[in-house]
């Protein structure tokens, strides 16, 4: 808890009351977070996607979690770990990374800055206590496509 100096008192630096007072503001109404929200609690409210059908083999790149689909609700990383087939290489600018809620909520804005030439990775993000379905797709040079589905379990 921080303590401001009441209206009045001797400060050696008064421009900093201001600051605190700012400050103790914005943290009692919820805008300052040591990690970002990748779900809003309103998103996670949506119905679900239903779950779509997803062939078994494919030339496509694979899709690999590295770590579990377990996390803290208010803090955790996941990494998805890209394996170009045949020769081909993985194009990063085709990562996506959605929820699967009605209508689909496209996430990939939110961890751009984790999507890395063979890896996405998201780390220090939140969501709300529950599941969390979720859709990874990459492509490689070549145009081949894959899709990973997991659910995010958080508590």
């Amino acid at each position: 808890m921080l303590n401001i100096p009441a209206p009045g008192a001797k400060c050696f630096f008064p421009q900093a009351r201001g600051l605190f007072a700012a400050t103790s503001l914005l943290a009692a109404a919820g805008f300052l977070h040591a990690q970002t929200m990748l779900v809003s609690e309103a998103e996670a409210s949506r119905p679900n996607a239903p779950e779509l059908a997803t062939r078994g083999i494919t030339r496509g790149p694979g899709i690999k979690l590295l770590g579990t689909p377990e996390v803290s609700a208010k803090s955790f990383s996941l990494k998805f770990e890209f394996e170009p087939r045949g020769g081909a290489h993985i194009d990063p600018k085709s990562v996506r990374l959605e929820y699967m809620k009605q209508p689909l909520i496209d996430l990939t804005e939110r961890v751009k800055a984790g999507i890395h030439d063979r890896v996405l990775e998201v780390s220090q993000f939140a969501v709300p206590p529950g599941s969390h379905p979720l859709r990874v797709r990459v492509a490689d040079s070549e145009g081949r496509e894959a899709v990973h589905l997991i659910t995010l379990q958080a508590k």
